[in-house]
């Protein structure tokens, strides 16, 4: 039986190589071994070559030093943050959301088999993102020191104590993923808000990584002593990789200690956790007024809730307002110092930082496309706005309503924002530049859900399909980027002329979303009414 569900485990795994679950279908042979290779290739060449350039860096200098324990110390913390990234939401959804846990529970089939079958899936996961740190760390430091028995052994105990280490960590992450799960209720913005904080992070990291190395390379002696005398454990890690037999043994019983306390807390919380009426919060009635709301706020809290109760939505479609909002606060405390730059970079043209700005919010709001998919996103449910006492018009209006809102007031906010910090005097280019991107956005919005009805995909089995892949994204996209480099390689050469160039600007776009929004209000609701 233990065989068999292992077999279940390893197959679930690698589910994604051989079923597309974004258009419900077997992939291709052919499409399974691109799919194979080309993560090979991102796993294997890409991120191994980051971490092969970084071994070749540390090794020399830390061996030089008789500081080999803080090389293999770095390469194990290192493996467990990439491990525990790697595994920790496998663990929340693969222990606790398997969609066959109920069936799997419900069968003559002990409870810590089941346990025992899941964690292997969350552990071969760890070992793989721990593995390929640990792989190349090893590798260079025999090819820069020398090969013998100790570092052999030492490394391989040390890659197994490490996917052990990222397993423990793992399931007591996910075991509190799952409790603090049990009681949200707004889950949707919850992950959002950390898929933002994790974007923010991976380019903190990724960006002033090359500066820490070269802190820690200068300040080496200072480091190891830090680590020697208050995180003693990572050195006796470090100790571990170059064949410490005592601090192997000392390190290895700790981690045996771990994973059997994860194990009892687990195999007392697994059953009540996996199942439906363990963690389902009780739901309490209450009596409360019914709202009355117009037709059109009706429609527009419609299209409201679908956005808020979608992750997938809300990350592709709105994360230019949460940008535009991070570069309004940081205009407050850089934005006198980015003017100065532009005034001496541009010289007599006093009007281009202007153009600048308002070419920026732009490019920021054109990244919103919140229209664009809004047709396809009506699915097979489609029937359901048709059948609404509503105009078609009425339904569209709702949808270029909520584009308009999202993203036209963190543009507003930017706008008034650049206008302060550049303001020169000049009243008609310090109204433009507030009505310009508040045009565009009106454009974007018109002109995402025109292409939308003109090719809608209502047959799609995961809204990522066309929230990532549809047509009228990607036209929309990519007509506000040309727009914006219009935009500012035109008002370069009118740098002196500003505010009439973008006056002049802020009506030929609104003209144009004019001239959309017209076919929209008739062409286009006889088109999504006959969808």
């Amino acid at each position: 039986m233990l065989k068999v569900l292992l077999k279940k485990q390893l197959l679930e795994l690698n589910r994604n190589f051989f079923y597309d679950p974004k258009k419900g279908r077997v992939r291709s042979k052919a499409s399974s071994i691109a799919f194979i290779a080309l993560y090979a290739f991102v796993m294997l060449f890409v991120m191994g070559t980051i971490f092969v350039a970084m071994a070749v860096s540390l090794c020399g200098p830390l061996h030089e030093k008789s500081l080999d324990w803080l090389y293999f110390a770095l390469f194990g913390i290192i493996a467990v943050a990439l491990g525990l990234f790697g595994s920790v939401f496998n663990t929340f959804a693969s222990l606790y959301q398997a969609k066959d846990n109920d069936l799997l529970l419900s069968l003559p089939v002990p409870v810590r088999i089941v346990l025992v079958v899941r964690l292997a899936g969350v552990y071969l996961m760890g070992l793989m993102f721990s593995a390929l740190v640990l792989l190349p760390g090893i590798v260079v430091y025999i090819v820069t020191v020398g090969i013998g028995a100790g570092i052999i052994i030492g490394g391989l105990l040390l890659m197994l104590t490490v996917s052990l280490i990222v397993l423990v960590l793992s399931c007591a992450l996910g075991w509190v993923v799952a409790k603090i799960n049990a009681r949200l209720k707004n889950k949707s913005f919850i992950t959002v808000i950390v898929s933002l904080a994790f974007i923010a992070g991976y380019y903190y990291v990724y960006f002033n990584a090359y500066s820490l190395l070269n802190n820690m390379l200068a300040n080496i002696d200072t480091v190891s002593q830090t680590i020697r005398g208050s995180v003693y454990p990572l050195y006796l890690l470090g100790r571990m990789g170059i064949g410490d037999p005592l601090a192997t043994l000392v390190v290895l019983m700790a981690t045996a200690l771990l994973l059997a306390l994860v194990w009892w807390i687990l195999a007392r919380s697994f059953y009540r956790l996996a199942t439906t009426p363990g963690n389902a919060s009780k739901t309490v009635y209450r009596e409360r007024a019914a709202v009355l709301r117009s037709q059109s706020a009706a429609l527009l809290a419609r299209e409201a809730g679908h956005l808020k109760s979608s992750p997938t939505y809300m990350l592709n479609c709105c994360l230019g307002s949460f940008m535009m909002v991070v570069v309004a606060v940081a205009a407050c405390f850089k934005g006198t110092w980015l003017i100065g730059v532009l005034n001496s970079a541009f010289g007599d043209a006093a009007g281009l930082p202007g153009v600048l700005i308002c070419g920026g919010i732009c490019m920021l709001a054109s990244t919103n496309i919140v229209s664009a998919p809004s047709v396809s996103l009506e699915g097979r449910s489609l029937w359901l706005a048709q059948s609404l006492p509503v105009s078609a018009w009425q339904c569209l209006r709702a949808k270029l309503w909520l584009h308009v809102l999202v993203t036209g007031i963190p543009a507003l906010i930017c706008s008034v924002f650049g206008v302060v910090l550049a303001w020169n005097g000049d009243i008609i280019e310090a109204v433009a530049a507030i009505l310009l991107p508040q045009a565009f956005v009106v454009f974007g919005a018109e002109l995402g859900l025109a292409i939308n009805l003109k090719r809608p995909n209502l047959t799609w089995s995961n809204e990522a399909m066309v929230v990532k892949q549809s047509l009228g994204v990607l036209v929309t996209m990519l007509v506000g980027w040309i727009y914006t480099i219009l935009l500012v390689v035109l008002g370069i050469v009118m740098a002196d002329f500003s505010g009439y160039y973008l006056a002049g600007f802020t009506v030929l776009t609104s003209a144009i979303a004019l001239l959309i929004h017209r076919w929209i209000r008739r062409r286009g609701s006889e088109i999504f009414a006959a969808l």
